[in-house]
């Protein structure tokens, strides 16, 4: 096996194996931890020996904790005492369950913790019931998956694309970015920081809130160790799915990495680094996550005085927590001079989704007046495996105002790289991923990114060119009046009126109660019968005076709330009749004209409106009292390019064209 495709392969006709006892589905619950085993296996078959012999010795000490001098034997943060190996379990077939067991067992804390969370044990008495377990073992020992022969990059891949098979209908984003795109956010991310990371004994930390296999921290610490083979990396990572985390976790150990830095749980519940602060970010959460189930912690976490919560700029909807990620992130950003550098993936909600007010219009709002976002590149589409979907880069920092920062001034400023056409087909398709960006590619869209000037791919605008003023523009109401029998038979669509004729009494008072109000409806009835039906009154002042005048007269005492009902049982729209006016003389808004606008925040909202609203409708007024600020970013309204519809002629000469082939066609078929 000479490449990565040969060696999922290989993999994958030992999962085949499992078939009958095991749903595919469920082939990830046996292959994924031996596949951990046995690079665990592979890995410490060097020392196995040395570390045995130094163990034997050191039970005679009474020694408690024996790792420390058992991992610096073994060279590893991890070791194993069991007298088993993959060769010496198959050397007792008739026991290898047992012995299985044992060998599992004899791991350090550390690894040991990572095949538990696989749930393995269970797994290994089904398949020994199943006379599979001697078999599986078997094949996975004619695999060398040591770091020599299989490097954490390759390895990634092999999980993640087994992982991927298991898991066909898995969410968007889930499990696997593919490795192209996290080193085309690697490369944006540390870009403009190459020669400040050349610091002999400079210490490095980075951070994923959905580190999945740990792909994003691997890429991440091979780019720092090949600018600065002397720099330190430290990965911390949290993952809410317990076979990802264990892979995560395993991977690290591998690496000589703190195994402890990787948490498992919900990064918004279950903050695994409370405190914490890291110097660069990178994640790719999945994509219109719902966050109800977690709804009642992040609310109080949004309640909290100030920013004290990590989602104090807003909740989005709760049927996508993207933007919750992010605010995540944000808050465990470096406060010092040097500050800290977040790369994210989103699909395009996050980009406009959510009206002025809204939490996702806060949230963009109070990310771009704190100078925060950086910039967006757009990735073309078909590039993930579990989606075909537009997906987009967002480069977010808190020093853009940093004198000591080298690389061109962004401060006040936010790049869009527009770099869908940036990729090549694939050879073949995983799942719903056809394209995929060559080295090539991600090199130039680093150097479009980094270069910051305006271009074909690349534009740059001020942070408020983002941001707009929602106004209300209200018209006045105008309203006819005329009492028709019609409209009298309006009256009992009103709520005040309808109310005469009910009761929440029970038994005889109740009838009683709502005869009465039934009388009282009768008498309204007819002394509206007893008003000029001829007149149509233009003016609602006018109009509500002959109406008290009439009732006046009658026994009839009306409240408020039937007035009310009244008037508007016997009105209708009517453009040429007067303003209806409040109580202070103003004109009152009629709901049905109530319209809205966006006013770009650069410009003045009165200028907009004598531009924009006046000429069109004359008597119309701002209500400034709700006026709203809000955010979008609308990516592609800023790229796109006008195509000239094809001229008439060229499309009729098209048709003709297409009749005469079709008519010479039909009379080859007549002719035959």
């Amino acid at each position: 096996m000479t490449n990565f495709q040969d060696k999922v392969n290989f993999i994958w006709t030992i999962a085949e194996l499992l078939r009958g006892p095991y749903k595919k589905e469920q082939y990830g619950d046996v292959i994924l931890p031996m596949a951990v085993l046995r690079r665990f296996d592979c890995v410490l078959a060097e020392t196995k020996e040395e570390v045995l012999k130094a163990y034997e010795a050191l039970k005679e000490t009474g020694l408690q904790n024996m790792d420390p001098v058992l991992n610096k034997i073994s060279k590893q943060k991890f070791n194993n005492t069991s007298k088993y190996d993959f060769e010496k379990l198959l050397a007792d077939p008739d026991n290898i369950a047992s012995n299985l067991r044992n060998y599992v067992n004899g791991f350090s804390k550390n690894a040991r913790e990572i095949i538990e969370y696989f749930d393995f044990d269970k797994q290994i008495t089904k398949l020994n019931d199943n006379n599979l377990l001697y078999l599986i073992v078997s094949e996975f020992n004619k695999i060398d998956l040591h770091p020599d022969a299989v490097s954490n990059m390759e390895m990634g891949y092999i999980f993640e694309e087994l992982i991927r098979r298991f898991s066909e209908h898995a969410e968007a984003g889930d499990h696997y970015t593919p490795r192209e795109v996290i080193r085309l956010m690697v490369n944006i991310l540390l870009n403009e920081d190459k020669e400040s990371l050349t610091t002999p004994g400079l210490v490095v930390t980075v951070y994923d809130c959905c580190a999945g296999t740990g792909g994003m921290l691997s890429v991440t610490e091979q780019y720092l160790k090949e600018l600065n083979p002397g720099i330190q990396v430290e990965l911390f990572g949290q993952e809410i799915n317990p076979q990802s985390y264990s892979i995560c976790k395993s991977d690290m150990l591998i690496k000589g990495q703190d195994a402890d830095n990787i948490i498992l749980g919900d990064s918004f519940t279950e903050d695994g680094h409370k405190g914490k602060t890291f110097r660069y970010m990178l994640t790719n959460p999945p994509f219109g996550v719902e966050w109800k189930k977690a709804e009642k912690f992040i609310r109080e976490e949004y309640e909290k005085e100030g920013f004290d919560g990590r989602f104090g700029a807003g909740l989005p909807r709760i049927s996508d927590g993207s933007l919750l990620f992010l605010q995540h992130l944000i808050s465990k950003m470096k406060q010092d001079e040097k500050g800290s550098r977040i790369a994210i993936i989103f699909n395009g909600s996050p980009l406009f989704t959510g009206d002025a007010g809204s939490g996702e219009s806060e949230i963009r709002r109070w990310i771009i007046e704190n100078d925060m976002l950086e910039g967006i590149i757009a990735l073309p589409d078909q590039l993930f495996y579990n989606t075909g979907i537009s997906t987009y880069i967002w480069i977010v920092t808190n020093r853009k105002n940093n004198d000591l920062m080298k690389g061109p001034a962004r401060a006040g400023k936010i790049q869009l790289v527009n770099a869908v056409d940036f990729y090549q087909k694939m050879r073949k398709s995983l799942g719903n991923k056809r394209n995929e960006i060559s080295e090539e590619q991600i090199e130039e869209i680093t150097r479009i990114y980094g270069e910051f000037k305006e271009n074909e791919y690349c534009k740059i605008f001020d942070n408020e060119d983002f941001g707009y003023r929602k106004i209300v523009v209200e018209r006045p109401l105008r309203l006819n009046f005329q009492v028709t029998e019609e409209r009298i038979n309006n009256l009992y669509n009103e709520r005040a009126f309808q109310k005469l004729a009910e009761s929440k009494k029970k038994g005889t008072a109740g009838l009683r109660e709502i005869e009465e109000g039934k009388k009282l409806q009768q008498q309204i009835i007819a002394v509206l019968k007893t008003m000029n039906s001829d007149i149509m009154y233009k003016n609602r002042e006018v109009f509500t005076k002959e109406l008290k005048k009439a009732f006046k007269h009658s026994d009839v005492k009306l409240d408020n709330a039937l007035l009310k009902a009244i008037i508007s049982a016997l009105s209708e729209k009517d453009e040429t009749a007067d303003i209806c006016l409040d109580a202070k003389g103003n004109p009152e808004p009629d709901p049905d004209l109530r319209d809205t606008e966006n006013v770009p925040l650069k410009e003045d909202i009165h200028d907009y409106f004598e531009r924009e609203v006046k000429p069109h409708v004359p008597d119309a007024w701002i209500d400034e009292s709700k006026t709203k600020i809000g955010y979008e970013i609308p990516f592609t309204r800023h790229f796109y390019k006008y195509e000239p519809l094809r001229p008439s002629e060229e499309i009729l000469e098209e048709i003709k064209q297409l009749e005469k082939s079709i008519q010479q066609k039909l009379q080859k078929v007549i002719g035959e």
